[in-house]
């Protein structure tokens, strides 16, 4: 069979002409609109910066009013500039930058950083301004950082762009913040700390560039470590989990956010909007793409700092050395209330430390090992504490005195510095423990002034790991995932049906219809419009029975007494339905339209909570915790972002304080957490399939060890056509299709849930096929590893589409991979690149041309403007294929390589 190849993790073949941002960040040549020779002004601030940081570019003086400044030739326009200028840095009024940003694209400039004021900030005359600097900037194909905000540095480079008093000094984190006036805080409290920057950026209002487009760019500069925001406003939501979430796992994204968002939960009339407060979407949605947020500057770049240099911890578990009890309780108590836990030291470690400290020592952890301890006996106890396998971490505490050394101490710990999980230190006191912090800090092990800051830190890392675990775990397969999906038949006439009548708010019955549709247990309901059918009905269900109100405008039945318990006879039917008819007629007449009867349940189990309402960055958002009547006092609940697979099901679970009770406690039986896992899946698909419904809750959803049942649900629908779309994108259905050659053969998006079957599908892959695909040699077990097979099967729809070709054997059920094609957007432009490999038995029927075709037209729905791909010259067979699909192949310089390129 034919194969392309194409970038690859562990081997990029593939050289591109410039990201648009290398224009901003390593620009040949700087153009300074609005320089000037004025003191104390901006325009002579940044030529000054330029030309005192040689950047080993061209620097060019834009003014019409002078012939030099600062003793370089001026130039009256962009335009008269003798070269074309990459980067153009505008310091002019508000009211002529439009004007400026349409001059540089005519001259053939595609970066522009906007340090003017006086914008969208002002109102709507400054709103009108960014609306035409963009309409300019689109049509020239030009990218912008800003406006109102201090410029960039580029330390690596010597790039000073900026009016900042100086330039950052070399390192590897990458600093953007809203702030201008942060930026230059931290930027002196960064020299003072000898804290380096690979980029320094001030974001300013991010008209054009924005954090998803940052995040994605320095995820590939080999220059970056790490990834600090300040943030202030989040922007394009979708854009930045979109590019967080991959970049995250090879990078740290380390956030601090302030202020919370105007739209809180002022909301709704239903339990989840009540629940739901923006500034814990937002958490959930950095949890959600692996970033890390934390709540003051020094733990911004601290954890930066100690994320460099220290693995992360598998657990919340610390171990805890000190040679003084009152540090240990700080730090103890520290790590416990932030959700960290105490190391239960093995047997075999405690025996150990019985060998050879103090019978004075503490016998358990915190290892008090008393204040005479030597560097040696630090050292030894380290020895033996480091490897125990019930520790995540371990913490070393030093308060200096008489008998102690902090510097021998610390020479000593040189040699643990790579122990496979972190090591942080607490050196206490001043000047005479400066010589050892120093020791510390030089063999990368961090250490800090209090060991409740260290644990503190320890607390960040811990969850930083928890987060990344939850997104690239493999996901269960539910067990009837073949055979399972929506009646989307039902779902469309419950909707249409509501949108006919001109109701925002279905019934009771109409949404528990709905989540049946989904396969969520509903209990068994009927409508019954006077009391002889009510009672009919109670007949045939058997008592005892619930009545409630049948409403289509009415919101909680039981804040107007239209819920009626365990009735059980006909007469008491009979009762209720007249006492909730006459409550509610005396409320509203119209409101009455009869009740629905409903078997009364008596499972053991826990009511439980499970909601979505809309939020205005991010969509529909997903509660999950303690239900019942008084789940607003209780507020134990989580939120995520759906859609949702069955591990960050159970993450979603497992930050509630009923979880604990849902695995079994105090002689009780634990719940199905597996199935209960599958209904939180499904309820998340509702949730990004049905983009009508504004909120929806499930309250209570009753669980027990016999199963889940929602006894009571409520949707309202949008009342607005402008629906606010997931922040994740949902799984691609509409590019599911069976294989007309063979219809065993079903061609869809790839899930997490596949990775079990991408293993099989590598391991029959032959060495040929392999070298075909990736122009050299990868081994079987880099093939197979989880950590590169997360980049295949964990992907982000909005940036990739990989297909698989799936066969169901008809007599075992088993699934096979058969063949995958990959196509992956290209970093700043509109085009991607394609891979393509069929596993060796199915070469050469037909099934490669179908999944190359299927990757044209899935390119051509997603509006791309050309896809690429790189093919070995010995790969004749894949050659032809792509000439036959109309495919033009070009030369690649110097790589062995030709490039197909199709343009739609």
């Amino acid at each position: 069979m034919n194969h392309s190849t194409a970038s690859d993790p562990a081997h990029d073949i593939w050289k591109e002409q410039r990201h648009p941002l290398d224009r901003i960040f390593h620009p040949r040549s700087v153009a300074v609109i609005g320089a000037t020779e004025r003191e104390g002004s901006v325009g002579r601030t940044l030529l000054w910066n330029l030309i005192s940081n040689p950047f080993g570019g061209t620097v060019f003086p834009v003014n019409p009013q002078r012939h030099s400044v600062l003793g370089l030739k001026s130039y009256p326009d962009i335009a008269s500039v003798p070269e074309v200028v990459d980067l153009a840095l505008i310091a002019t009024p508000a009211a002529v930058v439009p004007q400026a940003i349409r001059e540089c694209i005519a001259a053939g400039v595609k970066g522009a950083v906007i340090v003017s004021a006086g914008f969208k900030e002002i109102g709507p005359a400054g709103v009108a301004l960014e609306q035409e600097i963009m309409a300019a900037a689109r049509l020239g194909g030009m990218r912008i950082i800003g406006p109102n905000c201090l410029g960039v540095m580029n330390p690596v480079l010597g790039l000073n762009a900026t009016f900042a008093g100086t330039i950052a000094r070399p390192g590897n984190v990458a600093f953007i913040s809203q702030s201008g006036a942060l930026c230059t805080s931290i930027l002196d409290w960064s020299l003072g700390e000898n804290v380096g920057f690979s980029t320094f950026v001030s974001i300013g209002s991010m008209l054009d560039v924005g954090w998803g487009d940052l995040i994605e760019y320095f995820g590939d500069d080999p220059h970056t470590k790490s990834i600090v925001l300040y943030m202030e406003s989040m922007g394009d939501a979708r854009s930045f989990l979109s590019a967080a979430r991959p970049v995250a796992i090879d990078k740290p994204i380390i956030i601090l956010k302030v202020g919370r968002t105007a739209a809180a939960a002022a909301a709704a009339a239903s339990h989840t909007g009540a629940l739901t407060g923006s500034d814990d979407v937002l958490n959930a949605a950095f949890r959600r793409c692996g970033a890390l947020r934390v709540h003051t500057i020094s733990d911004l770049f601290d954890m930066a700092e100690i994320l460099a240099k220290q693995p992360r911890p598998q657990g919340n578990r610390l171990s805890i050395v000190t040679n003084a009890g009152g540090p240990g309780a700080i730090a103890t108590d520290a790590l416990i209330s932030g959700g960290g836990a105490l190391a239960e030291l093995a047997p075999e470690t405690l025996q150990q430390l019985d060998g050879f400290l103090p019978p004075q020592w503490s016998h358990q952890n915190p290892i008090d090992i008393l204040g005479d301890a030597s560097s040696d006996r630090y050292a030894k106890t380290i020895e033996v504490v480091a490897p125990d396998p019930n520790s995540d971490g371990l913490l070393v505490i030093l308060t200096p005195q008489a008998m102690t050394n902090p510097t021998k101490t610390a020479e000593e710990l040189k040699s643990y510095s790579k122990l496979g999980k972190p090591l942080l230190t607490s050196w206490m006191g001043g000047a005479e423990v400066l010589a050892a912090t120093e020791i510390l800090n030089q063999a990368k092990i961090p250490t800090f002034p209090y060991p409740d800051t260290a644990v503190r830190l320890f607390n960040y890392m811990w969850r930083y790991s928890y987060n990344l675990r939850a997104i690239y775990e493999t996901p269960s397969l539910a067990a009837d995932s073949d055979l399972w999906s929506p009646d989307r038949p039902t779902i469309a006439k419950i909707l249409t049906s509501a949108r006919t009548s001109d109701r925002a708010l279905l019934t009771e019955y109409e949404s528990k219809q709905l989540l049946s549709a989904y396969g969520i247990p509903t209990i068994p309901t009927s409508i019954a419009t006077s009391d002889r059918e009510a009672v009919e009905i109670a007949d045939r269900l058997g008592y005892p029975v619930v009545l409630k109100l049948h409403s289509e405008t009415i919101t909680h039945k039981t804040d107007v007494g239209g819920v009626q318990l365990n009735l059980g006879d006909a007469k008491a039917v009979i009762s209720a339905f007249e006492a909730i008819a006459q409550r509610v007629r005396a409320i509203d007449p119209a409101a009455f339209l009869g009740v629905t009867v409903q078997p009364m349940v008596r499972l053991e189990g826990y009511e439980l909570i499970l909601g979505s309402s809309i939020d205005p960055q991010f969509g529909p958002v997903m509660l999950f915790g303690s239900g019942g009547q008084l789940v607003e006092v209780f507020q134990d609940r989580a939120l995520a972002l759906p859609p949702l697979n069955t591990t960050l099901a159970r993450r979603m679970m497992e930050q509630t304080r009923i979880y604990k009770a849902l695995q079994g406690v105090r002689g009780r039986s634990a719940i199905d957490l597996e199935k209960l896992e599958q209904l939180l899946v499904r309820f998340s698909q509702l949730i990004v399939e049905q983009p009508q419904i504004a909120e929806i809750d499930i309250n209570p959803l009753l669980v027990s060890p016999e199963g889940a049942i929602a006894l009571d649900a409520r949707v309202v629908l949008q009342t607005t056509e402008n629906t606010i779309s997931p922040a994740i994108r949902p799984y691609p259905v509409q590019y599911v299709q069976q294989w007309s050659t063979d219809s065993s053969i079903t061609i869809r998006p790839i899930r997490p849930e596949d990775e079990p079957l991408m293993v099989l599908f590598h391991q029959e892959l032959s060495e040929e096929s392999v070298y075909l695909r990736y122009a050299h040699m990868v081994n079987l077990k880099h093939r197979i590893a989880h950590e590169r097979l997360t980049r295949s099967c964990f992907i982000d729809y909005d940036r990739e589409m990989l297909l698989v070709a799936d066969r169901k054997d008809p007599e075992t059920s088993e699934h096979q991979i058969l063949g995958v094609a990959r196509l992956s957007n290209l970093h700043g432009k509109n085009e991607a690149e394609f891979a393509l490999i069929v596993r060796d038995s199915y070469q050469e029927r037909g099934l490669g041309t179908e999944l190359l075709r299927l990757l044209l037209q899935i390119g051509r729905e997603e509006k791309l403007n050309a896809i690429v791909g790189y093919i070995l010259t010995s790969n004749y067979k894949m050659q032809s294929l792509c000439e036959k699909i109309g495919f033009e192949l070009k030369p690649e310089r110097g790589e062995g390589m030709l490039k197909a390129v199709f343009v739609y």
